[in-house]
């Protein structure tokens, strides 16, 4: 049974920095973050090919979000700075199934968490 357990949410002010965390017992190539915004639909924000660690970001968020993978905790982390209001959602992580590369391609991603809700 997969799980994918999301957390670090809370309310910051705009400015402000939140590291999202997500505890996996299932990795797989690609792994990711998205978000959904009240009335708007789910979005990649940033993914990592763990194989040889290249990332990508929306363009929302580049310089300004990082992902990265600490495969000794079995954990995802998205570090968030400088936060403005229209980064508020719910973020859930999600592994994906593709044996290479890294997309935000959502057919692709399998495995998803509950989510935990960001407000700025």
């Amino acid at each position: 049974h997969v799980q994918l357990v999301e957390s670090g949410g809370g309310s910051v002010q705009a400015g402000g920095s939140l590291r999202l965390s997500c505890l996996y017992n299932h990795r797989g190539n690609c792994m990711g973050w998205f978000r959904q915004a009240p009335g708007s639909g789910r979005e990649g924000v940033a993914a990592i090919y763990l194989g040889g660690g290249r990332t990508i970001y929306a363009d929302s968020v580049e310089g300004r979000f990082t992902i990265s993978q600490d495969s000794a905790k079995n954990t995802l982390c998205l570090q968030m700075d400088s936060l403005r209001p229209e980064d508020t959602g719910v973020y859930y992580c999600a592994v994906s199934r593709a044996i290479a590369g890294v997309t935000f391609w959502e057919p692709d991603y399998k495995y998803w968490g509950q989510g935990t809700q960001v407000t700025v």
